[in-house]
């Protein structure tokens, strides 16, 4: 089945690809721009990215690697005392730091 139509790419190639992506590196996250390059596509007008989502989500090995689970529950519990701003973010501060 065809699924974008700009890029004539089909549901088997993006199964391919997500299987290309997760053998080549087991720890990879996989985005729908990761799979354009993969294809050496680029997204057009966007009209098939529900569609495209859905078939990335129907691969069996597209799941995210559990050494990369819950990392973004961390860094917003980290975030949450400075809203992820660097210490002396002010331009007056970093010259006083100087």
């Amino acid at each position: 089945m065809i699924v974008c139509h700009c890029q004539s790419i089909t549901d088997h190639e993006i199964r391919a690809a997500v299987d290309w992506m997760r053998a080549a590196d087991p720890d990879t996250l996989i985005t729908p721009g990761k799979i354009y390059r993969a294809l050496g596509k680029r997204a057009d007008c966007g009209g098939c990215l529900p569609l495209f989502l859905d078939t990335m989500a129907a691969c069996d090995k597209l799941e995210v690697p559990m050494n990369l689970r819950g990392l973004s529950r961390a860094r917003t519990q980290e975030r949450a005392s400075n809203e992820g701003r660097r210490q002396g973010h002010r331009v007056s501060q970093r010259r006083a730091a100087q």
